[in-house]
């Protein structure tokens, strides 16, 4: 088998005097569809974050595509974040002066990307994902779903080898919340893409290759 797409080892991170994560080991291959559950204040959202590099775990490693991230600089993880993971969230997070189009094409100016060749992209997932006659209008002019699918062809503008989604479909209805989760294993098979998904939706867990459950900022189970 080959080496494990993400490989968090020994993973502790403290608030103060609240220690949230207590040695977490965590191994994602790619193309996996991971879901990671367990209650609230359990340290979901604290992993992802780490394994996102939005936040430094207190002690521990973590390699990420083969890369030793949290030993670059903090320009360096900066530009690797850009480029290498996607982030969905659950209230979306798009700018709301932006159409869905301008806002899935931000992320790639960023990255530095020629603008002709990232808006043609940016139209293509959009076209993917349903979006075509919705790409031009603003994010308070389309439904929950529809913002939500924006963000998810956002995450992927740059073609991370790695999406993390907190909590997706945390604000949807049952309906749309079903069409996102089906939504991720579509992309998986176009796009062999790899999705590490925090959430409480049990429906979405048990789809899931795999299911990481957290209690009290350790890893109780890991399986199918």
């Amino acid at each position: 088998m080959n080496p494990p797409l993400v490989k968090a080892a020994q993973i502790e991170k403290s608030y103060g005097s609240l220690k949230v994560l207590k040695g977490i080991n965590v191994e994602v291959h790619a193309g996996e569809i991971v879901a990671i559950v367990g209650a609230s204040g359990a340290g979901k959202s604290t992993l992802l974050h780490i394994i996102g590099t939005l936040d430094t775990p207190d002690s521990g490693s973590m390699i990420l595509n083969g890369a030793d991230v949290f030993r670059y600089t903090t320009k360096q993880l900066a530009a690797f974040r850009n480029k290498s993971i996607g982030f969905v969230f659950q209230f979306h997070n798009l700018l709301p002066e932006f159409s869905a189009l301008e806002n899935v094409i931000i992320p790639g100016w960023i990255a530095g990307r020629s603008k002709d060749e990232v808006t043609k992209k940016a139209e293509e997932l959009l076209q993917m994902l349903g979006l075509g006659p919705r790409m031009h209008h603003k994010p308070s002019e389309l439904s929950g779903g529809e913002q939500q699918r924006t963000a998810v062809a956002r995450a992927l503008i740059n073609d991370p080898v790695l999406v993390l989604a907190d909590e997706p479909s945390g604000n949807l209805d049952s309906n749309n919340a079903r069409d996102l989760h089906q939504l991720f294993f579509d992309l998986r098979g176009k796009l062999n893409q790899t999705f590490i998904i925090v959430t409480h939706n049990q429906e979405f867990a048990r789809m899931a290759d795999r299911t990481i459950e957290i209690r009290d900022g350790i890893v109780v189970s890991d399986g199918k």
